[in-house]
């Protein structure tokens, strides 16, 4: 983990390591967050610069998980509750936790890849088979 620009200290350089006991297990994976202005009121942006098929990741990289959504009510997702978007309080190990818990349980009611969710649902094994190689070809981008 570290800074892209020493110059500029709102934008990370990380690396994810696939979490144990997953499909992304041996597989670490470069992202980039990027911290608003208005950090901590507002939440950082997290995505994902190695290649990822997941429910929960935009074909671009970007995760779309609650605790990365603004504070406050969205019209278009009535649903998510407020204890479980951002808040000031929390910080980037929080963050890096709820990826790495989103790694291991992909939420496909609520999905940012249409195609990797209705594989994960559809045809398991053809997504697991995608998600092993991406692990292993992970290891070629470091």
């Amino acid at each position: 983990m570290g800074l892209e620009d020493d110059n500029n200290m709102f934008v990370w350089d990380l690396i994810i390591e696939g979490p144990p006991d997953s499909l992304y297990t041996g597989g670490y994976f470069k992202a980039k967050m990027r911290f608003p202005h208005d950090y901590p009121n507002m939440p950082p942006e997290m995505r994902f610069i190695s290649k990822m098929f997941h429910p929960n990741i935009y074909e671009d990289g970007k995760v779309c998980i609650s605790i990365l959504h603004p504070p406050g009510k969205d019209a278009f997702n009535e649903q998510e509750r407020e204890d479980e978007k951002w808040r000031p309080i929390l910080g980037v190990d929080a963050v890096i936790l709820s990826v790495m818990s989103m790694l291991q349980s992909p939420n496909i009611d609520s999905p940012a890849n249409i195609e990797a969710s209705v594989m994960y649902r559809d045809n398991r094994a053809n997504y697991e088979c995608i998600v092993k190689r991406q692990a292993q070809d992970s290891l070629n981008d470091l």
